[in-house]
């Protein structure tokens, strides 16, 4: 299709163009755009390239494929960019998490009541080790 649109915008460029015709002295015929002694101009009637409709289905069908492949490579990378942008908050989160839980500091949650219930160092050693090991699985 840009081709024919090339084409047709070419012609009135081509049909303006004067051509001419010569034999040199070996007896071999030479065109140019050029007059020289002895040229005579030709007549260059443009050609007229015209499909017929299978072919212009079948352009219509590879102009629809390309443009459904350029769509689902836009989809898969907006996809893609969503779960980077997801698996950085996810590694941000964890590594505030564990920034929580300072070596050789004591932590606790509130119980239902609201008091403090206080983890053993083996609570927080294994919670600590627990969250390493989830950024080291997930942020790589």
């Amino acid at each position: 299709m840009r081709y024919l649109l090339l084409i047709a915008s070419l012609l009135p460029a081509l049909a303006t163009a004067e051509i001419y015709k010569w034999t040199d002295a070996q007896g071999r015929v030479h065109f140019d755009q050029r007059a020289v002694s002895g040229a005579t101009p030709v007549q260059v009637k443009p050609q007229v390239i015209e499909t017929d409709e299978a072919t212009r289905q079948r352009q219509q069908r590879s102009e629809n494929f390309y443009k459904a492949r350029r769509d689902e490579q836009t989809q898969a990378d907006q996809r893609a960019a969503k779960q980077a942008e997801q698996d950085a908050q996810t590694c941000s989160n964890l590594r505030r998490e564990l920034s929580k839980i300072p070596p050789g500091s004591s932590y606790y949650t509130a119980d239902a009541k609201g008091e403090r219930v206080y983890y053993s160092d083996a609570e927080i050693d294994a919670a600590r080790r627990e969250l390493s090991q989830q950024i080291s699985q997930q942020c790589g």
